[in-house]
């Protein structure tokens, strides 16, 4: 699998601070190795059919798109502005 960021997700992660950019890498490194992997809480985005979220930090996720061998990243933010994925 390969990871590819849609311009959103860049510029969400441009504006996170110092600390939770260096989380998300570390989720994101995860995520690619094992996207199953009991931290990242990965679950389907209710509501919505095609998008899943995943966990960085309690109060941090992603959100993403599954398209073939691919993980489209989509967002980043804290867990209350993910609301419209």
């Amino acid at each position: 699998m390969k990871l590819i960021y849609t311009d959103t997700f860049k510029r969400n992660y441009k504006k996170l601070p110092q600390s939770i950019k260096d989380q998300a890498k570390k989720q994101l490194s995860l995520f690619l190795e094992n996207p199953m992997y009991p931290s990242l809480h990965i679950k389907k985005m209710a509501g919505y059919t095609d998008i899943w979220e995943g966990r960085i930090t309690l109060g941090y996720r992603f959100t993403f798109k599954i398209e073939g061998d691919n993980y489209i990243l989509r967002r980043i933010g804290t867990h209350d502005s993910l609301r419209n994925p």
